[in-house]
């Protein structure tokens, strides 16, 4: 049976005429009112923007208090102080891919406002430049067509329009942490909403390790109670995997093969590290020639054990040529010094198959390795003194440099086409 448009003749239906005018009544009326009870979001001159930021940050609006220095450089002091009592609900700053050209200020306004010098409207927004470069460079990239934000940068969007929250990629990461970037290669683009909470400043959200993935947002991860932390440390780090810290800088095939060439790195050690539990530590030295210690303690099976010792053996050799001398002071400690007699490095081996390798003067005190609650990883170090002895990247964000405890948390939930997403939560504690 073949059947055709032509071939299916209904019936005409004429409805009365006072029928047709309601019909025609609801359809004008309606709309309005479901703009008026539902108005089209503010700030959506976002979704054009966080494209070109490598890292964008909103704020409550805060009209009783003075306006920030950032409102003054970019607006002067008269027209920042006029703009700033209109603010009612957030406003918000991005640094582009070039982030040595500045914070770019971002703010609601009407149509009817004039631009202040060096901005662009942006839709619903008025973007302030930090120079005559920035801001053409700006305006070059609003040009170009790109697709709708999604996945996590849709979500992302989302909160930036409605609350505190931060957005970055990997640009961003590679500004803020320089050559530590590596190392952060699962979180290359993510979202943290920003809570006030007395003297902290607690984060959650999710990251990825590509952009542009479509995955679903991760299940929340809840903040365990806060841990005793060892004033002498600055630094710890666990996790259930070393390939958490290998996988971004054991990328690079020039760095396997120099790892595998010099100190015996083969691939079957590799996968041995990267299956171990760890725990990486650094602590601060009161005296000495170095600065701070670097401690990797390695949780791992019969098999990856004996692996590794066979891999010491090749390592022993290798520092030997290199003309450093071993010791070992007691059973299961190796340490390695210079023709002065200092210590400059070493291992020990620990019950239930723990390794223990270490930079700096032999270990005093090896702490316990708590359990992870919950999540995968866990981060925890002391900003403000790792910033005061020259240990922090230079380039971190002002209020991160200056807190005294940073405590943050990843889950991973899966692999998604080789794309890997993270749970994030954290504190950050201000002095």
């Amino acid at each position: 049976m073949r059947l055709s448009v032509q071939s299916l003749r209904l019936p005409r239906l004429r409805p009365p005429l006072p029928l047709t005018g309601l019909t025609v009544a609801v359809l004008l009326v309606l709309p309005s009112i479901l703009l008026l009870a539902f108005p089209r979001r503010s700030a959506t001159g976002l979704e054009r923007l966080i494209p070109s930021a490598a890292l964008l940050q909103s704020f409550p609006a805060q009209p009783a208090a003075v306006p920030p220095p950032l409102w003054r450089q970019r607006l002067g002091p008269d027209l920042a102080e006029r703009l700033w009592l209109r603010q009612r609900r957030l406003w918000w700053q991005f640094w582009g891919a070039h982030g040595d050209a500045g914070a770019y200020l971002v703010l609601s306004a009407p149509p009817s406002q004039p631009l202040p010098p060096l901005a662009i409207r942006v839709d619903d927004l008025i973007v302030v430049a930090p120079d005559p470069l920035a801001r053409q460079l700006l305006q070059q990239e609003l040009k170009v067509r790109r697709r709708s934000p999604r996945g996590l940068t849709l979500r992302c969007t989302q909160q930036l329009q409605e609350r505190e929250a931060v957005h970055w990629n990997a640009a961003a990461l590679t500004q803020m942490l320089g050559p530590l970037a590596p190392f952060a290669q699962g979180q290359q683009q993510g979202c943290l909403v920003l809570t006030v909470e007395g003297r902290g400043l607690l984060w959650r959200g999710e990251a990825e390790a590509t952009d542009g993935a479509l995955a679903e947002p991760p299940p929340p991860l809840e903040l365990p109670p806060a841990e005793a932390f060892d004033p002498a440390q600055l630094l710890e780090l666990r996790g259930r995997r070393l390939d958490l810290v290998l996988q971004g800088p054991l990328n690079s095939p020039v760095l396997r093969d120099a790892l595998a060439r010099t100190y015996g790195l083969s691939p079957t050690v590799l996968q041995a590290l990267k299956r171990s539990g760890f725990q990486l530590r650094l602590r601060s030295l009161q005296r000495g020639p170095f600065l701070a210690a670097l401690e990797l303690q390695l949780d791992g099976t019969a098999a990856a054990g004996r692996t590794l010792e066979r891999w010491l053996l090749d390592l022993s050799r290798a520092l030997s040529d290199q003309g450093l001398t071993s010791s070992q002071p007691i059973l299961g400690l190796t340490a390695w010094s210079r023709e002065d007699g200092t210590v400059v490095g070493g291992w020990r081996w620990l019950p239930q198959r723990q390794l223990v390798l270490f930079l700096g003067p032999v270990p005093s005190r090896i702490p316990a390795s708590p359990a992870l609650i919950g999540a995968e990883w866990r981060l925890r170090l002391r900003p403000a003194a790792m910033a005061s002895a020259g240990l922090l990247p230079s380039n971190l964000p002002a209020v991160l440099r200056r807190a005294e405890q940073l405590d943050l948390l990843g889950q991973p939930v899966g692999l998604r086409s080789g794309e890997r997403q993270s749970a994030l939560v954290g504190r950050l504690t201000l002095p």
